[in-house]
């Protein structure tokens, strides 16, 4: 090396943003750079002549010995990159990754070691280590499964143990083939499955229901909502859960079988008595006349109660996902159909001309429900309604205003789960349960206040 470059050497190094060293082959510092002073707080000086292995902490001294010995030891030119903690000038450790060199000549008279502060980045993996440790804990104790696709199904990147249960197949098996999981879905749905992901690879999220576990003769439903994670534009990696809903759709199968016979035996048994009723009126006179009549509306009440609670049941066990409707024309047609069947009441609206809402089909059954009863259960032959739509940032409310005898408060508390339903405290009808589940799963509030008329109900929905 030239002396006039050798004289340079030491200023170009000292600008360095990395620690620079020359150390022998037992480890001592022969040169150190002034990036000492900014990562260590020693002095270049200070460090020249002791040994560097000295500085690492005893947990990592003889594994970056070895690595700097076998680097050295070398017969070919080779570099090695090691992680280590080396103690600063206040008695702390500082992250370093160093990168040893055997390549020397005669001009440098020892080894080169540059290194970096690497300090933060160790503190982050640290702490992602710790989160991830956590996740897998927490997952791992779930009952739902958990689960992370490349975003063609090409890989399977997380899978917790619930799957085992859920499924009845090994993890292993979709580990090595990451659509393994097809061959525990009934045959009847995985067309089903297949549509669903290639939907997801797409880059559209999905929510669907279908059975698998062949060793239980692919009783277990599932409930399973996956959701794409894209980056770049690309669908990157695929993330989603899966349910085991099997008691809910045992329940709900159990309730339309009960509510079929029910249905059927209450409205077959109901004609036939409002139908011998009215044989009795006409053969029994005027003397029978008034105990008929009240045999034939209680059958017809009845009746209604059957059609009601069919309404019900449908709606609690096949019904749709909210989707956005004008509450403003579903109102406008309700109350259309309120003046044509009741010419007498007297209806007061303040309805603008749209106001969507995310709601199911049924909320115009509801609407329809609500603004009947204000009607039916009036003590006037010429009852008053007040109906209004409202819509702010988040909701659409419709309030129904009535001047009926007050709800019992117990009635609407049982509604809206405030207070249990036992054999005293319970709601009188159906159709009050109709608006409320027509309304809570469409992701709505319904409210009820006694006002100085009577009633006033509102039902708010979500703007979508």
């Amino acid at each position: 090396m030239d002396p006039d470059e050798g004289a340079m050497l030491p200023v170009l190094l000292d600008q360095a943003l990395d620690k620079i060293v020359l150390v022998d082959a037992d480890g001592e510092y022969l040169y150190v750079n002034a990036a000492a002073r900014r990562i260590l707080g020693f002095e270049s000086e200070a460090l020249v002549g002791t040994n560097a292995f000295e500085y690492i902490h005893p947990v990592d001294r003889d594994r970056t010995w070895a690595t700097f010995e076998s680097v050295v030891d070398a017969d070919e030119p080779t570099a090695e990159t090691v992680s280590y903690r080396h103690r600063d000038s206040d008695g702390g450790w500082i992250w370093l990754e160093s990168r040893f060199s055997n390549q020397t000549d005669e001009g440098l008279g020892g080894y080169v070691i540059s290194s970096r502060e690497i300090t933060r980045r160790r503190e982050a993996q640290r702490e992602r280590a710790a989160v991830e440790e956590q996740f897998i804990e927490l997952s791992q104790a779930a009952d739902d499964v958990l689960w992370l696709f490349e975003g063609d199904w090409s890989e399977l990147l997380f899978l917790n143990s619930a799957y085992e249960t859920v499924y009845g197949q090994p993890s292993d098996e979709v580990r090595a083939d990451p659509t393994a999981f097809l061959d525990t879905v009934h045959p009847d749905d995985v067309d089903l499955v297949v549509d669903a992901m290639d939907r997801l690879s797409a880059g559209e999220p999905v929510d669907i229901e279908y059975r698998v576990n062949p060793d239980r003769d692919y009783g277990v439903w599932v409930w399973v909502q996956g959701t794409p994670i894209i980056r770049d534009g690309t669908v990157d990696r695929i993330a989603g859960f899966t349910r085991d809903i099997s008691d809910r759709r045992r329940r709900e199968r159990q309730l339309v079988v009960m509510g079929n016979i029910l249905r059927h035996n209450l409205r077959n048994d109901m004609t036939t008595i409002v139908g011998n009723a009215e044989l009795i009126a006409d053969r029994g006179g005027e003397a029978v006349e008034p105990f008929v009549e009240t045999i034939v509306r209680v059958g017809e009440a009845l009746l209604e109660d059957a059609e009601t609670q069919r309404r019900i049941i449908d709606l609690l066990t096949d019904h749709e996902m909210p989707t956005v409707r004008d509450l403003a024309a579903i109102v406008e047609t309700e109350v259309a159909t309120l003046r044509e069947t009741y010419p007498d009441a007297v209806v007061e609206t303040d309805i603008p001309a749209t106001a969507d809402a995310a709601a199911l089909p049924e909320i115009a059954a509801a609407v329809g429900e609500l603004l009947d009863n204000a009607v039916v259960h009036a003590e006037t032959d010429a009852p008053t309604v007040a109906v209004s739509v409202r819509a702010d940032e988040q909701w659409v409310t419709v309030e129904v205003c009535d001047d009926c005898p007050p709800i019992p408060r117990e009635e609407f508390r049982v509604l809206t789960g405030e207070q249990p339903m036992d054999e005293v405290t319970h709601t009188t009808g159906l159709g009050l349960w109709l608006v409320f589940w027509s309304v809570d799963l469409s992701g709505g509030r319904i409210e009820f206040d006694e006002t100085d008329r009577g009633n006033r109900i509102s039902i708010s929905l979500p703007v979508r």
